[in-house]
């Protein structure tokens, strides 16, 4: 139980009453000691002297940060329960509500860190915020901005309004909102930075989707992400029809110009992946001229990246490969150019542009 507006060092008296049992004692208030079931309180210090308290009955199992953030891993979408994703939502937190990052722990206590709103609104007041979208776009992040809200105060409600993925209009309700005003200001711009950049990602990766559309030429995006961001980002690109290139250097091998440099030819480089891992991983060979495209054509790899190659060249490369690889395109891509690189017949695309040059989607909270 935690419990706003008392002084944590003293006794109080606890009437906790659940249907028709009721339950009275002495307890400290502590945020670390649980409430002895799921109640309704009364405080009462000295004779009878009431408080006009603010107090929150974390739910069972819901006692500590860790257990917390379980919850809410559990109702993220699962490229989205990794614990780098549940440290970037709390040190976006902690950032915005404490100058002490190492030192403090997520509560409900963290929105006095809100000093704005802990002068101006008391403990008890009850707010409901529209997020409105202020541009039309594709949706992504309400659920991390719900995980953002439910970290912070247990108690607050977050109800969808649209799904993600979906295509909005400027003026539509993405998501209602609910809980104590400190909490709901306290928790606002995280949430509306995590669903601008990530609608922002979607929205653009959906113009680039559409570009392309009729051809069988896949978007794909890169490691090109905001530090930190690496999950989410990705995430965005899916939620605008795009598909995920290698999540990091530990799950695929993309053979390079230094790589190829290094080794003493490309030929070199996958005898040496192979000697050191066999078929672990997949590999895709980075390719600047016709000649190292079909030198890549004879070791079999699962893909060849065609680097900055002129549309011409493209096409050589398509007519070399004959199907045999899958060709990826990549370099001098924008919005302007994806549609004819996608018809010179290449499998894929990427683009980092996709996640670091994506404008931010315009979205606000009003509260109503």
């Amino acid at each position: 139980m935690i419990v706003f507006g008392v002084d944590p060092m003293e006794n109080y008296h606890l009437t906790a009453q659940r249907g028709s049992a009721l339950a009275c004692g002495l307890y400290t208030v502590d945020p670390r000691t649980p409430p002895p079931m799921d109640v309704s309180i009364h405080l009462e210090r000295g004779e009878g002297t009431s408080l006009n308290l603010y107090a929150i009955v974390l739910p069972h199992g819901e006692n500590t940060l860790n257990e917390r953030l379980e919850r809410i891993r559990k109702k993220l979408p699962p490229p989205l329960r990794h614990d780098t994703v549940l440290s970037l939502i709390q040190l976006s937190l902690l950032e915005d509500l404490s100058p002490h990052i190492s030192s403090v722990q997520i509560s409900p206590k963290l929105s006095l860190g809100d000093v704005t709103s802990a002068a101006t609104l008391s403990p008890v007041t009850l707010l409901a915020g529209e997020i409105i979208a202020k541009a039309a776009g594709v949706v992504a992040g309400l659920p991390v901005a719900e995980s953002i809200f439910a970290l912070l105060d247990p108690q607050i409600t977050f109800k969808h309004k649209k799904a993600e993925g979906e295509t909005v209009q400027a003026g539509e309700v993405l998501a209602v909102v609910t809980g104590t005003g400190r909490s709901l200001l306290a928790g606002e711009r995280v949430a509306l930075n995590f669903l601008g950049r990530l609608s922002g990602i979607a929205t653009l990766t959906r113009r680039y989707v559409d570009a392309v559309a009729g051809t069988s030429t896949i978007i794909l995006d890169t490691r090109k992400t905001a530090p930190g961001f690496r999950r989410p980002d990705k995430y965005a690109v899916r939620m605008g029809g795009g598909q995920n290139h290698r999540m990091g250097l530990f799950d695929m091998v993309l053979i390079k110009e230094n790589h190829i440099e290094g080794a003493g030819g490309i030929t070199e480089a996958v005898r040496g992946v192979r000697q050191k891992y066999g078929d672990t991983y997949p590999i895709e060979i980075e390719t600047e001229t016709l000649a190292e495209v079909e030198e890549s054509l004879a070791l079999e790899p699962d893909r060849i990246l065609l680097d900055n190659m002129s549309l011409p060249t493209m096409h050589q490369a398509v007519d070399l490969s004959a199907g045999r690889v899958p060709l990826e395109a990549s370099g001098n891509v924008n919005l302007e150019t994806v549609r004819a690189i996608a018809e010179t017949g290449v499998d894929y695309i990427s683009s980092g542009a996709l996640t670091h040059s994506a404008p931010v989607f315009d979205v606000s909270m009003l509260v109503r």
